[in-house]
C-alpha cells in the first residue's frame, strides 16, 4: 500500500509565489521511485507539470520553465515544487503521483488559485 499527500495550496495574487509539498509513504518504497506533480484546471485534461528522479534530475513542461522549481528532500520521498511568477492559468488542482512497481498511486491534490 501506498500513500501520497499533498499540501500547501492556497490563494494568491498573479505575481506570487506557493511551495507544494507531496509525501509518499509505503513499506516498499524506495527513494529510486520516480515522482511527478499534474495539475488540472475545470473543464481541462490533468497534464504534467515537472517530475523527479531518484537521483535527483528533473523535467519541466515548457509551460512551467523557469518559473517552478520541483526538488526532492534527501533520501525521502518528499517533494517540494515551488512555484513562482504565477499566472492566473495556473489555477488548479495539483496532484503528486509516484511510479512503484509498475503501479501509479496519486495523492487526493491541493487547490491552487491565482487572482488576476
Amino acid at each position: 500500500q501506498v500513500q501520497v499527500e499533498e499540501s500547501g495550496g492556497g490563494l494568491v495574487q498573479a505575481g506570487g509565489s506557493l511551495r507544494l509539498s507531496c509525501a509518499a509513504s509505503g513499506r516498499t518504497l524506495s527513494i529510486s521511485n520516480v515522482m511527478g506533480m499534474y495539475r488540472q484546471a475545470p473543464g481541462k485534461q490533468r497534464e504534467w507539470v515537472a517530475s523527479v528522479y531518484g537521483n535527483g534530475s528533473t523535467k519541466y513542461a515548457d509551460f512551467v520553465k523557469g518559473r517552478f522549481t520541483i526538488s526532492r528532500e534527501r533520501n525521502k520521498n518528499t517533494v517540494y515544487l515551488q512555484m513562482n511568477s504565477l499566472k492566473p492559468e495556473d489555477t488548479a488542482v495539483y496532484y503528486c503521483n509516484v511510479l512503484h512497481r509498475g503501479s501509479t498511486y496519486w495523492g487526493q491534490g491541493t487547490q491552487v488559485t491565482v487572482s488576476s
